[in-house]
């Protein structure tokens, strides 16, 4: 399946059915009076966040979603029948944002919510609504109201637990590959992976979620290589998991651009909790393992952990550090919500 994470869609609610202004007319049934109904009223536009779906590309070849109109008003005290609803279906995670890309219309972070993003019309009054004492043949009714067009944007963020960041050919799909089931494309050139990728990693029997993203190089929130576009996947990570190319010959320089780069993006990035690991340790004898890790520790300012995707050297601890930060996180957003909901007199 191809991965889509932005689409353009236009929605339109449904109009409002009008009032009918009619009189009942039968034999033997002398001054029978108004008896229009009311006009229907037009369907809503939902999105609904469901299991199943972790990616946008049914918003490429459908861009239009309509809710039906509602039907007049008849004789007879007769209702017209409301509008057929229509739902948006999107996966954990998507952003509803408004045609400057920018506002948030609705979040959708769990499976089974769900949010109207247009109200259908309500339907006219029909001539039987207005009778009166005083005005016992009204021959007047309400037009419906009219529907409501709008175009949105959708942006899928993925949620997971750990977010992995470097520069084109850190090792982070090697990364992935290793500790999980996931199998991302793993080559010796740049850029080899072109979208997200999720694996469920595990570690002293506990599971949590980790998304690779495409590397980033000096300038991407320039636009430059990918782009920073894909940072919004690991927007709502617990932790950032930076790995470091331990065969470069400046490995506080690849350093700095990674973080240059999230601070460039904006937001909370750039403050999330993160972990550097130097990584393509097998690569490198005793001596120069010792030389580069002082350096990049020199330059992040703190410590740094030495791993090895490939031969599983220290993949375990990094495991097991990712894993206490996410424990952390969580623990705290539930006492967040405990708290939130208890009872007060």
């Amino acid at each position: 399946m191809k991965f889509l994470d932005l689409a353009k869609v236009i929605i339109r609610s449904g109009a409002g059915g009008n009032g009918s202004v009619s009189f009942r007319r039968e034999a033997h049934v002398e001054f029978g009076g108004p008896d229009g109904g009311d006009g229907g009223k037009g369907g809503d536009v939902w999105v609904e966040c469901v299991d199943g779906l972790n990616t946008l590309i049914d918003f490429r070849y459908q861009q239009h979603f309509f809710a039906g109109n509602g039907k007049s008003g008849m004789g007879k005290a007769r209702s017209g029948k409301d509008g057929e609803d229509i739902v948006l279906k999107v996966p954990v995670g998507t952003e509803v944002l408004d045609e400057d890309e920018e506002t948030v219309i609705a979040d959708l972070t769990r499976i089974g919510q769900r949010i109207r993003l247009a109200a259908g019309g309500n339907g006219g009054f029909g001539n039987l609504h207005f009778k009166s004492s005083t005005n016992q043949a009204p021959r007047r009714a309400n037009s419906g109201q009219p529907e409501i067009e709008r175009e949105i944007w959708l942006r899928l963020k993925l949620i997971a637990d750990a977010g992995l960041l470097g520069l084109p050919n850190a090792g982070k799909s090697t990364f992935l590959a290793a500790t999980s089931n996931a199998r991302p494309k793993i080559a010796d050139y740049p850029f080899t992976t072109l979208h997200p990728n999720l694996g469920v990693v595990g570690v002293d029997g506990a599971e949590f979620v980790v998304a690779d993203i495409p590397g980033l190089i000096a300038g991407a929130h320039e636009g430059k290589g990918i782009g920073d576009r894909f940072l919004g996947h690991v927007e709502r990570s617990a932790v950032l998991l930076h790995l470091v190319d331990a065969t470069s010959d400046d490995v506080a320089g690849d350093y700095r651009i990674i973080l240059n780069e999230l601070v460039e993006y904006g937001g909370d990035l750039a403050d999330k909790p993160r972990i550097t690991v130097l990584n393509k340790i097998d690569a490198l004898d005793a001596d120069e393992r010792a030389v580069k890790q002082a350096e990049l520790e020199a330059a992040a300012g703190g410590p740094v952990m030495l791993m090895s995707g490939v031969s599983r050297e220290g993949l375990t601890e990094v495991l097991r550090a990712l894993r206490k930060i996410i424990i952390k996180r969580n623990k705290t957003e539930a006492d967040a919500g405990a708290e939130q909901h208890s009872w007060h007199p």
